[in-house]
């Protein structure tokens, strides 16, 4: 009996501070004084069944949730959390990031192919634009769900895809000077990954 005193007790005083009353305002909703609430909280007595079932509509919770350990139920708005959580859809940030690169490759393949009918061209640039748009994707992507790791290799192949886009849109120029500039901004991505303080 006095176990079941003391889970009540303990129960009725984490409901009511969680409700934000005083021991005067709930005694005043169930018509007792803050004493009879006082007692009733410090395990000296337990409240009549007509007591436990108005506390029970109070706290919207039932008289059995008052009578068992607090590890026993749960508050009905985390509860339905918790429930919404659980039927929540759940995404593999893998799977998201291999739809949104073959997405773009898709694309990639539909313009070309309505260039070759519409046109009767065949512009195979059309996929080496496809490699930055990925590589930006997969930035984006790898930035959101893995905390950026590994995104300086990211950012290095996104340099050389873009200077080697460029080269192949002025190909008939022949600019082979553009690799030139490779080196230095390779060197420059690796050195702004590198630059932060470490911590003494």
């Amino acid at each position: 009996m006095d176990e079941l005193k003391l889970i009540v007790a303990s129960n009725l005083i984490k409901l009511r501070q969680k409700a934000g009353m005083t021991q005067a305002e709930l005694g005043e909703k169930l018509n007792y004084s803050d004493k009879t609430v006082s007692k009733w909280e410090r395990g000296e007595s337990i409240p009549d069944a007509y007591s436990l079932t108005r506390l029970a509509a109070i706290y919207g919770l039932t008289v059995d949730d008052l009578l068992h350990d607090e590890g026993a139920w749960q508050d009905p708005v985390e509860k339905a959390r918790a429930e919404e959580k659980a039927a929540a859809p759940t995404f593999s940030s893998g799977m998201v990031t291999l739809v949104a690169i073959v997405g773009i490759w898709t694309m990639a393949v539909i313009m070309f192919v309505v260039c070759w009918v519409a046109l009767d061209q065949l512009l195979w640039l059309i996929f080496a634009s496809a490699v930055p748009v990925s590589l930006v994707t997969l930035l984006v992507l790898n930035s959101v769900w893995n905390k950026g790791r590994h995104n300086m290799v990211i950012i290095m192949l996104l340099v050389a895809a873009a200077v080697t886009l460029i080269f192949l849109f002025l190909l008939k120029r022949n600019p082979w000077q553009l690799f030139l500039i490779l080196i230095p901004a390779e060197i420059l991505v690796v050195l702004c990954f590198h630059i932060r303080r470490r911590k003494p």
